[in-house]
């Protein structure tokens, strides 16, 4: 039984210092961007996606981190960028919306392809997914509906 909780506690604690190493850097770099303006000009391109989904700009960099690097370590933008106050509800649903169906999309893609799978369909098939269900998201889904959802979790919880 020790042994068993050793290997948990030494696994947790290896995973958590290998996520550490990855997102401790990337929000020094990010944060270094913003300080020097050269975030603004990187977003600028992908800023369709806030047109498109009708969300805030505060949302486009969170949103590019989380297709690039994944979950885990675009999860540290989001909570950041979210207490800074820049992102709604609304903007944190959709883009965790869109993250559900398109995220990591290099590091998955290429995984699949080194055993097989065809990466334009994978990541095409993906992209379209994941643009239709948001779009029709941001057509349909209000804040009301997101106070809803959270109202009735509360109460499961």
């Amino acid at each position: 039984m020790i042994e068993i909780i050793k290997e948990a506690t030494l696994g947790s604690v290896g995973t958590i210092t290998t996520i550490m190493k990855y997102v401790i850097p990337i929000m020094v770099v990010l944060q270094l961007f913003r300080d020097y303006k050269i975030l603004d000009k990187i977003v600028k391109p992908f800023e369709f996606f806030s047109r498109i989904f009708n969300i805030s700009k505060s949302s486009v960099t969170p949103l590019l981190v989380g297709i690039i690097f994944g979950l885990s370590f675009g999860a540290g933008v989001i909570i950041q960028t979210a207490k800074e106050g820049n992102l709604s509800k609304r903007d944190l649903f959709l883009m965790v919306a869109f993250l559900a169906a398109c995220h990591a999309i290099i590091e998955d893609t290429l995984i699949l392809v080194a055993v097989g799978a065809n990466g334009f369909i994978l990541l095409g098939s993906r992209l379209v997914a994941a643009f239709i269900m948001t779009y029709l998201l941001s057509k349909y889904v209000s804040i009301e509906d997101i106070e809803e959802l959270e109202q009735a979790a509360a109460k499961e919880v």
